[in-house]
């Protein structure tokens, strides 16, 4: 079982070897709170070309929370303003422990994958570190005071739990925003699985807080110009989590980078619109090699 340390925590990471030619790896950053589970669609289109190192970040799936003992046994609301201005993760941390990862598996380039948080991650990495070969950059945001926010009524919604409702219910009512209604309402039996997954594999919500902690604290705004990789951007035009007006922001930040919208495409476009958002990736991945 592959894990890397840093700072006495353990990060879990997959490894899944192609029969490509010897083409720098894929690597799979998650969003705010998911499991390796939200990229099965991506890592299937790329296994049969390129080796996979897919990570479960800090306080994810097997990776250690990393979190003082205390903290996770704290009231939610407590626990939350705890973590927010004291104990939560940073987005520097997470780019080490993705260094941590890469370090270990041996890989000197790699072309890193990011969506929302996961997305953020690999700004961050791509900024302090030298592995990244390119990036792709799905509905993220660059951070900082001009980016466009998450709407108040989206994050009250990911955050909250319905009076009564069992943990089932509430992942189901706290993702309702990330997917369109369409998709929800035509895909019942893949939302169940969803679920399943999510209950499998997602952070628990002291980590998930953790996450959100760093993402509040993220800016790279005013850093991106030193980003000379080829970078990807893809996102969703109705996205309800982070609003497209980001990825035209980060366009213009990114000295090399190019902008493909999902129409109609919702936060998770990657799920929703596999094929298409597959399609761009492995194009863009295949013009690097």
């Amino acid at each position: 079982m592959p894990q890397a340390t840093r700072d006495g925590v353990s990060i879990y990471y997959e490894r899944d070897d192609s029969d490509g030619d010897g083409t720098a790896p894929v690597v799979f950053v998650q969003g705010l709170g998911f499991g390796r589970w939200m990229w099965r669609w991506q890592r299937e289109a790329v296994a049969d070309h390129y080796d996979v190192i897919a990570p479960d970040n800090r306080g994810t799936g097997r990776s250690d929370v990393g979190l003082p003992p205390l903290v996770p046994r704290l009231p939610g609301m407590l626990r939350g303003l705890v973590l927010l201005k004291l104990a939560g993760y940073s987005m520097d941390g997470l780019a080490a422990d993705l260094e941590a990862v890469l370090d270990d598996a041996g890989i000197y380039n790699a072309h890193i994958v990011g969506a929302s948080m996961g997305g953020m991650i690999a700004q961050r990495y791509a900024v302090e570190y030298t592995r990244a070969k390119s990036l792709t950059l799905c509905c993220t945001s660059h951070g900082g005071p001009d980016a466009a926010p998450v709407p108040e009524e989206t994050q009250a919604h990911m955050f909250e739990t319905p009076d009564g409702a069992s943990e089932r219910e509430t992942i189901r009512h706290r993702m309702r925003p990330a997917f369109t209604e369409r998709f929800t309402n035509r895909n019942p039996h893949l939302m169940d699985q969803i679920i399943e997954w999510r209950l499998e594999q997602d952070a628990g919500d002291p980590a998930r807080e953790a996450q959100g902690a760093a993402v509040q604290g993220f800016d790279v705004s005013d850093r991106l110009g030193r980003v000379r990789v080829p970078t990807l951007i893809l996102h969703g035009t109705d996205d309800r989590v982070v609003p497209v007006e980001n990825a035209r922001l980060l366009e213009e930040k990114l000295p090399n980078s190019r902008l493909d919208l999902i129409e109609g495409g919702s936060h998770l476009c990657f799920i929703e619109d596999d094929d298409l958002v597959n399609e761009y990736l492995l194009a863009f991945l295949d013009e690097q090699d």
